[in-house]
């Protein structure tokens, strides 16, 4: 029997307030979309799998498309969210490349699957759906380039590249490693490559010291 398919006994919801349904609706549509996709998940399944009538789920959402808007919004600011509070949670700019890197492997790595929305939607031929994959990208980068700016002499341009490829080489290392099987402890995959990006990004000088 599948998870949808378990749902079907379920019993319907009590009332919940609005903002407790609209989390619980969003968490039943996650688990749809991660399982499912994006075109072959249906606002019935979600319904089902959120123990509501459909008209509730309506009350909530309009369609399908800002079903999916809002939970790529609510994930892609957790991730950077993630990224800057690992940059604020140290001034050791070693520490900060590792603790980047941590924070992707933590967000592929969660049980929920939110990344597979963000990083590998089968909806990116929807502008608005290509527009919050782009700008999750981008505010990551951006957040990392600040402070590389700060501490080095490079151009915000120069800056802005590195921190591109250091967020890029992250997630795309983070999503290989889980669709591998996971061949070696998260802790460890993370700590060899942010020992990589580091020995890279440290190579250039900081503000005041010897070229």
């Amino acid at each position: 029997m599948t998870a949808i398919e378990q749902t079907e006994a379920r019993p319907r919801s009590t009332r919940l307030p609005r903002r407790a349904r609209r989390n619980q609706l969003l968490g039943a549509a996650q688990e749809v979309f991660v399982a499912q996709g994006y075109h072959a998940a249906a606002m019935d399944d979600i319904a089902d799998r959120a123990g509501v009538s459909k008209p509730v789920l309506y009350q909530h959402f309009p369609g399908k498309l800002e079903l999916y808007l809002a939970l790529l919004d609510q994930h892609c600011e957790a991730l950077v969210q993630s990224v800057r509070g690992a940059l604020e949670s140290t001034s050791d700019n070693k520490q900060r490349v590792a603790t980047v890197i941590a924070a992707y492997f933590a967000f592929v790595e969660d049980e929920g699957g939110a990344f597979r929305l963000v990083f590998e939607s089968d909806l990116t031929n929807e502008p608005a759906v290509r527009e919050r994959v782009d700008k999750v990208s981008l505010d990551c980068a951006e957040a990392v380039c600040e402070v590389i700016s700060e501490d080095t002499d490079l151009p915000s341009e120069e800056s802005m590249l590195l921190a591109v490829g250091l967020c890029g080489a992250a997630q795309i290392t983070a999503r290989y490693w889980l669709g591998s099987g996971q061949p070696v402890p998260r802790d460890a995959a993370s700590k060899l490559i942010s020992s990589l990006s580091w020995r890279g990004i440290a190579g250039f000088p900081l503000h005041g010291t010897e070229h």
